[in-house]
């Protein structure tokens, strides 16, 4: 097990486990049958020391919906991390972890450590969130009414549309105020007597072109300077959402990169007591997390050998659709490698994991393996033709 918590190999500065963790992926298999959904929590504590030393002024909201698994909430509960939620259920898996504080102290907690971020939300969760005074985003006036009807004692936070340029997930088309309009959202929330406590903004999932995190700083600036001089009213909270980029292949830029840019950006447009949080999801969990599968099935088909395997794009693989990410399917086994296929296990040609992965010949119960796929991956697995999701298996809690 020691072996197992030593530094993940890197090639051209992408992470890859090393043997030691091959042995003890494989260990695990043997353990709990396949497929298996492995979370490192020691990778996820080093994750978030990078972010909060690289990222000094900046408190980090984990992004729940990137991986729901209580016990990676636990671990970050742990760390000292906050929350961003997206769902009543998300909301109440961090509830979880603060039951047992006082009322007065888990309020306190609420209020200052869970941001609700989806600008868009039902009535009864409003009704729900209202008695705990959470921070709430909003991007429109229909959502301020509902806003100042069902949770009046909210405070809120204008998420506001930049670009999204070169981001693997663009957001921007269904999220977000017009920065035009911005001003004036904020003026009237304070016109309907309603706390405004900050701005935010997204500029994608997996964002690699750092431009949008400068041009987003910019318009927030502006944005914040016209509405404290309409409103007379100060603006405390910059929210900088999530997209810091995890390293899947050697073209992604280094997190270190983007956080002296931002940090620069940081000194030259806000006061030094703006209160800057962040959401990172992905940049936590993406790299601590791998899963593990085994060959069901073989064939030869196209001119090349196609293997089963059972996990894919309804369970584990599901990032790769909605995502738009993609997990190279590697082995354990050795030899001369050749372009395979891979497919999932359910009924569906949807169901295709890839067609040209680089493998050695396979056999059935061989085990196959993809790392780095921790982010919205599980979290999105279905049952799809009664296939249950990988079993989650947690290791250096």
């Amino acid at each position: 097990m020691e072996d197992a918590k030593k530094e993940t190999k890197k090639d051209n500065g992408v992470p890859h486990i090393d043997q030691a963790q091959k042995e003890l992926m494989q260990n695990l298999a043997k353990e709990h049958g396949t497929p298996i959904f492995v979370i490192d929590h020691e990778k996820i504590r080093q994750n978030y020391k990078e972010f909060r030393e690289n990222l000094p002024s900046v408190q980090a909201y984990y992004a729940v919906k990137a991986n729901t698994d209580s016990q990676i909430i636990k671990t970050l509960f742990d760390m000292g991390a906050s929350f961003d939620v997206a769902s009543l259920p998300e909301f109440m898996i961090v509830h979880k972890n603060i039951e047992k504080l006082p009322d007065k102290e888990r309020q306190d907690w609420i209020w200052d450590k869970i941001i609700y971020a989806n600008t868009i939300k039902p009535i009864d969760t409003l009704q729900e969130l209202n008695k705990y005074k959470p921070l709430v985003t909003y991007d429109n006036i229909e959502e301020l009414k509902k806003i100042k009807e069902y949770a009046p004692d909210a405070g809120l936070v204008l998420r506001i549309r930049v670009p999204n340029t070169g981001s693997m997930v663009e957001l921007s088309s269904k999220f977000g105020a017009d920065p035009g309009e911005a001003a004036d959202l904020i003026v009237e929330a304070f016109n309907m007597g309603l706390n405004v406590e900050g701005l935010s903004f997204h500029v994608g999932s997996q964002c690699t072109n750092f431009e949008n995190y400068v041009q987003a700083l910019q318009l927030s600036a502006n944005i914040i300077r016209e509405a404290e001089t309409r409103s007379g009213h100060r603006i405390l909270i910059l929210d900088i959402g999530g997209g810091f980029p995890v390293k899947y292949n050697k073209q992604v830029k280094s997190f270190k990169t983007l956080s002296k840019r931002l940090n620069t950006e940081f000194k030259r447009l806000f006061p030094s007591d703006m209160q800057i949080i962040a959401e990172p999801g992905r940049f936590m969990v993406a790299n601590a997390c791998t899963l593990v599968a085994k060959v069901v099935g073989k064939a030869f088909r196209d001119g090349k050998p196609c293997y089963y395997i059972n996990d894919g794009v309804y369970h584990t693989y599901s990032g790769q659709v909605f995502d738009h990410c993609n997990y190279p399917v590697h082995a354990f086994k050795t030899g001369e490698k050749q372009v395979s296929a891979v497919f999932g296990p359910t009924c569906d040609a949807f169901d295709t994991i890839t067609l040209s992965a680089e493998l050695p010949e396979l056999e059935i119960n061989d085990l196959v393996y993809s790392e780095n796929i921790g982010a919205y991956s599980h979290a999105s697995s279905t049952y799809f033709n009664g296939f249950p999701p990988a079993k989650v298996v947690h290791i250096n809690k």
